[in-house]
């Protein structure tokens, strides 16, 4: 009779184990529900963006109509009025994407945390699974069998140290099973930010627009009460703009010559065909580059072995211009300084670098328009050689453009994704996230450099 209690009590506590194993599912019940919900959100704002997609299309086509017709105030008031309605539907339709993402992206964070508790429930159950086994590991299967009363009881025994090791190594599985698909819903997940990233931006542009087209509609419905002779103005005030934008200065640091906003935007054309970079993200990137600090490219390097300057103008001192050779293994920037400088026939003690930034740890020693690192510079020096067919200079302000956008494109700027972008942005700074104080200033810089292209281009 004992042999039948015991059989039974080891057949039960085995089977609880297993059960627990193979019968666990996702415990989150509110997360079903969130992801039925995200569903039925996500079909009706696609059926609200259809519909507006279709309203978006018949705006294009009137305000292509409209474009057609001989130039007037009329004319260009009713090319304002299609271009506001369908800028203004085309941010409710981003709005409703934004929507339809957060919904998508609450959704993910809710499955993502139910399979994270699955991992859990699991290496519980794995753990009690182990705990057995190495109970009955203790015990060889001969000294198990000669332990027993009879034969029949030492074949149960082994039998449930069977299921134990298949029950183990079934657990380890679905562990690994889980873990893949968590990690595939964290990618979604980060897919989701960048989408929802992109779709802010590209708002915030949107409404950029709107506002300098009512507000050129308003002087134009102003105009149209008093007499047509004054659209004149209207137009020659635009043309004065146009060549206020064109004459801009970039005042590109540690150039040797400053260009204008034509000259810079012919450059960032050019690498846009090179390396698919978008113009205005460059020419933000270069715009930001110009702004870190006051005394940014004006400083000389004095001391080839501290790495220490001066200021180029006020001759203040500064012990770290530059960075010297570290430890064995760790780079400086000044011996790549002087094989950059050597190779142009510029003199390293009177050739302008960045000073460092006050207040912020580290060295300066950055170099031209770009604002690259002598170190930095050396890394893409063979590159630049090959595509523009002579030793890049980066105190030119044609090389420094492909330069920053080699090293761009290089760290996913490619094309106009706003993200993308960002991330870019901030790897170009030396930033580890992928948002950063940078990144943003860059972005907002690039909407209002892109609507001045544009207005060159209208």
């Amino acid at each position: 009779m004992s042999f039948y209690i015991k059989k039974y009590f080891s057949s039960i506590f085995i089977l609880l184990i297993m059960i627990g194993f193979f019968n666990y599912k996702i415990p989150d019940i509110r997360a079903d529900v969130v992801l039925e919900n995200a569903q039925a959100d996500k079909a009706r704002l696609e059926s609200e963006l259809s519909k507006l997609e279709k309203e978006i299309a018949v705006k294009q086509k009137e305000l292509e109509k409209q474009k057609g017709k001989s130039v007037s105030i009329s004319r260009d008031i009713s090319i304002l009025t299609a271009q506001i309605q369908k800028s203004k539907l085309d941010i409710k339709a981003k709005n409703l994407v934004i929507q339809k993402l957060g919904g998508e992206i609450n959704a993910k964070n809710k499955k993502i945390e139910a399979l994270s508790t699955k991992i859990e429930k699991e290496k519980e159950s794995l753990a009690q699974l182990i705990r057995k086994e190495r109970q009955m590991d203790d015990k060889s299967i001969l000294a198990l069998v000669l332990s027993k009363e009879n034969i029949s009881e030492a074949y149960g025994d082994i039998d449930a140290f069977a299921s134990i090791k298949k029950g183990i190594q079934d657990s380890v599985n679905e562990i690994r099973g889980v873990k893949v698909l968590t990690q595939s819903e964290r990618k979604n997940l980060e897919e989701k930010r960048n989408q929802e990233t992109d779709t802010k931006y590209e708002l915030e542009s949107a409404k950029a627009k709107v506002e300098l087209s009512e507000a050129e509609k308003k002087t134009l419905l102003n105009i149209s009460k008093n007499k047509e002779s004054e659209y004149q103005k209207v137009l020659t005030e635009k043309a004065k703009r146009r060549t206020e934008i064109l004459a801009a200065i970039f005042n590109l640091v540690g150039g040797s010559t400053k260009i204008n906003f034509e000259t810079a935007l012919v450059y960032a054309k050019e690498a846009q065909k090179l390396f698919g970079i978008d113009p205005a993200f460059l020419l933000a990137i270069l715009t930001q580059e110009t702004n870190l600090g006051s005394n940014v490219g004006q400083c000389y390097l004095t001391d080839v072995k501290t790495g220490a300057g001066v200021g180029m103008n006020t001759g203040k001192a500064f012990p770290n211009v530059m960075k010297p050779m570290g430890l064995p293994g760790r780079k400086g920037d000044i011996d790549d300084f002087f094989a950059i400088t050597t190779a142009l026939g510029r003199d390293p003690f009177k050739t302008r670098v960045s000073c460092p930034i006050q207040g912020v740890a580290g060295y300066g020693g950055a170099m031209g328009p770009a604002q690259f690192i002598p170190s930095t510079w050396g890394g893409y020096k063979s590159r630049l050689k090959s595509l523009l067919g002579h030793d890049a200079d980066p105190w030119s302000p044609k090389d420094a453009f492909m330069a920053s956008a080699m090293k761009l494109t290089d760290q996913g700027a490619i094309g106009n994704i706003p993200s993308s972008q960002a991330n870019a942005a901030c790897r170009y700074y030396g930033s580890r996230g992928t948002t950063c104080a940078y990144s943003n200033s860059v972005m907002k810089l690039k909407i209002g450099i892109q609507n001045n292209i544009d207005l060159l281009q209208d």
